[in-house]
């Protein structure tokens, strides 16, 4: 799992880009904006999820060797999510995130 401080990024040049997912990773793929207000459920996508704070903050449990850990994103900061990460988002107390994931995956 990557954390991206949007804030912070930079180019030598305007419109310089960082690449958060190559090429093909996510085709065909879905572009959601989500409001919650309450914990999702614990899972495993089965592709890369890109998931972006826009509004509020969510804090994302995450399990690193069988132990969980937490790491509050605010609006701004990117969480990109690997296959096989095992996750969960937990609204504090509510956000809205844009959420781009292959199509159909949890």
């Amino acid at each position: 799992m990557r954390i991206i401080d949007a804030a912070k990024v930079t180019g030598a040049a305007a419109w310089d880009a960082l690449d958060l997912v190559g090429p093909g990773v996510l085709d065909p793929a879905t572009v959601r904006l989500h409001w919650t207000d309450r914990p999702y459920v614990w899972h495993v996508n089965d592709g890369v999820e890109v998931f972006v704070v826009l509004d509020g903050a969510v804090d994302m449990h995450h399990r690193v060797a069988g132990r969980e850990e937490v790491v509050r994103l605010v609006a701004g900061r990117v969480c990109v999510v690997e296959p096989g990460d095992e996750h969960v988002a937990h609204p504090a107390p509510e956000a809205r995130v844009l959420v781009v994931e292959r199509a159909g995956s949890v």
